[in-house]
């Protein structure tokens, strides 16, 4: 329990740093080229230690029910699909404005998982809901009138981003359940497949989209930035594997709060206390969601 707690705490300061190398270092970059370099260098990073530390190497792809094949494949393209918008969120808002709004995945997450799944909702469920959609509030407020907050949701263009994000990962992170636990895909495959089918699924993008200066200049921070995706995948899934899912799942969700440290105190973005307040309560509304 007290490892899993560890792991949880380390995925979230990766996962945290992450989010502000995205906007710190790779301004300027398309999307689909970001990705589709980050990915496959974090595969390339990631299959020696999982072949290394596991039983066996990484087993092999296992045959599929067409239902079982389409749901895969429809995880893939929308997790691909919500990377690329979160990124194009950061490029045009503030990485500490931009956290807090895109980590209150499950608040999607569970009504889907009410009216497709059968689901039973909870009160404490719905409280966190609320919770998580106050942090959005807060994350647009900046005094005055109380309306604001939420015209101004509904007309940044950052917000919007990050919104529609937040609703394509949390149908990709449904169909990863499905995936992973109904269909009982093997869990050690699915990094490198995930990682490698947005990859492929980003390529034609990617190209069209090529730098005029090429990727030779950004290929280390390609590089390196594959090996914090890979060590975070890595350690996240040792966090689940010795903690309950839903406290690793609070935890880790706590990479906005680092997000907004970083972005405020390094980049200079205003607003730390209101941000870092409604960080703060995307994390707990999550929590509470998945309690």
């Amino acid at each position: 329990m007290q490892s899993g707690l560890a792991y949880a705490l380390a995925a979230a300061g990766i996962w945290g740093g992450y989010l502000f190398a995205l906007k710190r270092y790779f301004a300027g970059i398309h999307g689909a080229v970001l990705t589709l370099f980050v990915n496959v260098s974090a595969i390339l990073w990631y299959l020696p230690v999982a072949a290394a530390t596991g039983d066996g190497g990484i087993p092999s792809f296992p045959p599929l029910e067409p239902t079982a094949a389409g749901v895969l494949v429809a995880t893939i393209l929308l997790g691909g699909a919500g990377f690329l918008l979160s990124v194009h969120a950061l490029s045009v808002g503030d990485v500490s404005y931009v956290a807090p709004i895109a980590k209150i995945v499950p608040v999607f997450v569970l009504p889907i998982e009410v009216l497709g799944l059968g689901a039973v909702l909870d009160p404490l469920s719905v409280l966190g809901v609320a919770v998580a959609t106050t942090a959005v509030y807060l994350a647009n407020y900046e005094g005055g009138d109380l309306a604001e907050p939420l015209r101004r949701a509904a007309t940044s263009r950052a917000a919007q981003l990050a919104l529609l994000s937040a609703m394509l990962y949390a149908v990709s992170d449904v169909g990863r359940r499905l995936v992973l636990g109904d269909y009982t895909f093997p869990t050690r495959l699915w990094v490198p497949t995930f990682l490698g089918g947005v990859a492929i699924a980003v390529l034609p993008l990617a190209l069209r989209r090529w730098p005029s200066e090429g990727v030779r200049p950004h290929l280390a921070l390609f590089a390196i930035a594959g090996s914090g995706v890979a060590l975070g995948e890595h350690v996240t899934a040792l966090a689940f594997a010795a903690a309950p899912a839903s406290i690793v799942s609070t935890l880790v969700n706590g990479q906005a709060i680092v997000a907004v440290l970083l972005g405020c105190l390094l980049l200079g973005e205003p607003g730390l206390r209101r941000r870092l307040a409604a960080a703060v309560l995307a994390v707990v509304g999550v929590g509470m969601i998945a309690v």
